[in-house]
């Protein structure tokens, strides 16, 4: 079980776009190899952020207007919401150090 839930088009716009804090979503598919590689460090992220921010984990595969929408072509790619608006874009699979260096900036 993901530590990090999963988020759908039904509630992405209460989730995401009005959450008070700022929001890591984790565009995937359950056929990647690399976003199945990023998953154990989503899940660390998730863990470690609780109650800092939300996470989620978003499959392109059943969400695929969310993911044209905000224009992920490739995937893993890491879109960081705050106040409704994306902040941050990170594409492929990245080191968790990396990803943390950029979300703490926005804490």
């Amino acid at each position: 079980m993901s530590a990090a839930p999963a988020i759908t088009a039904d509630r992405f716009e209460e989730e995401v776009l009005k959450s008070e804090t700022p929001v890591l979503v984790d565009f995937w598919a359950e056929w990647c190899g690399p976003c199945k590689a990023l998953g154990p460090t989503i899940d660390e992220i998730s863990a470690d952020y609780a109650g800092k921010m939300k996470v989620f984990k978003l499959d392109v595969q059943n969400e695929a207007a969310l993911a044209s929408k905000y224009g992920v072509s490739s995937i893993p790619t890491l879109l960081v919401f705050k106040g409704g608006e994306v902040v941050d874009r990170m594409v492929g699979l990245q080191p968790k150090g990396n990803i943390t260096s950029r979300l703490d900036p926005l804490l």
